[in-house]
C-alpha cells in the first residue's frame, strides 16, 4: 500500500437504480487520507448505504471511478472486486449479519477463510486467526465465556455489534466502513463501543469511514461530511419533489 496516496478517492461517481429516473448517487468528488476517522451523515433514504456499496465495490456505478488505496475498484470484474472487498475492506453492516451457525470465534474468522492475504496478517499479529479473533474480541471487551457459544444469535444486540466488528477488523485491512452499527444502543454503551472501535483502528493503522443519522457523533471524528451537500442527487430529487408539489 503507498501510503502517500489517499485511502479514498470519489471523482464523478454516479449510480441510478435499474428503472428509476434519478440517479440516487451524484457525488462530484470525495478524497479521504491514510489513517483518517470520517464521519458521513445523512437522513434516512439519502442513500447512504448505497454510497458505502459502492465504495465496497458490491455496486458498481454507471459513471466515475473509485479508488481505494490508489487501486480503481471500477476497473475491476466482479471476482476480482470482489477479492479486493474481502482482502483489503472491512465492513460493519448495520445489521451486523453474522451467520447463525457459527460459534462467536468462528464469526470473526471468516474473513481470513476468503482471503489469504487478511488470513497471514491475523496469523503474523496472533499467531493464529483463532488467537487473533480472541484477542480482538478481548479488545471489543467481550466476556471470554462467550467465545465459544455456538450461536451468535444468543448474544445481547450489544454483544453482537462487538463480533461483528472484531471480523471486519481481523486481518488488518486497510479500510473500515461501519454502516449505522450503533443505532440500537443507548447514549453510554454507544459511546464507550466507539472509543473501543477508535482504540483498534488506529492499532491497525485503518481509515474509518463511519456513515450515521446521529449527528451528535460528529465530534468524535476527525471530519465530518454532510452526505446532503456531497450529493447532488439528493438536491436533484428535493427539487423534483418541490416542482410536483407546487
Amino acid at each position: 500500500m503507498d501510503t502517500t496516496k489517499p485511502a479514498l478517492q470519489l471523482q464523478d461517481v454516479q449510480f441510478t437504480w435499474p428503472g428509476a429516473a434519478l440517479p440516487v448517487i451524484d457525488i462530484p468528488q470525495l478524497q479521504i487520507e491514510q489513517g483518517e476517522r470520517v464521519f458521513v451523515r445523512g437522513a434516512s433514504g439519502s442513500g447512504k448505504t448505497t454510497l458505502l456499496s459502492l465504495i465496497a465495490a458490491i455496486l458498481k456505478p454507471q459513471r466515475g471511478s473509485i479508488v481505494v488505496n490508489a487501486i480503481d475498484i471500477t476497473a475491476k470484474e466482479a471476482p476480482q472486486a470482489d477479492q479486493f472487498r474481502a482482502d483489503h475492506i472491512g465492513l460493519v453492516f448495520q445489521q451486523f449479519n453474522l451467520l447463525p451457525f457459527l460459534s462467536v470465534t468462528e464469526n470473526v474468522q471468516l474473513p481470513c477463510k476468503f482471503s489469504p492475504t487478511r488470513r497471514k496478517q491475523a496469523v503474523l499479529s496472533g499467531g493464529s486467526t483463532a488467537k487473533e479473533a480472541e484477542r480482538l474480541l478481548d479488545a471489543m471487551q467481550l466476556p471470554k465465556n462467550v467465545y465459544s457459544t455456538a450461536s451468535t444469535m444468543r448474544l445481547s444486540v450489544g454483544q453482537q455489534q462487538r463480533v461483528a466488528v472484531a471480523r471486519a477488523l481481523i486481518g488488518s485491512p486497510k479500510l473500515v466502513i461501519a454502516d449505522e452499527p450503533t443505532s440500537a444502543l443507548d447514549t453510554d454503551a454507544r459511546d464507550a463501543f466507539l472509543k473501543l472501535l477508535f482504540n483498534e483502528v488506529k492499532q491497525s493503522s485503518a481509515t474509518l469511514l463511519f456513515v450515521s443519522h446521529d449527528s451528535a457523533l460528529a465530534t468524535m471524528f476527525d471530519r465530518n461530511i454532510d452526505l446532503q451537500s456531497l450529493n447532488r442527487a439528493s438536491t436533484d430529487t428535493q427539487h423534483q419533489a418541490e416542482s410536483v408539489d407546487h
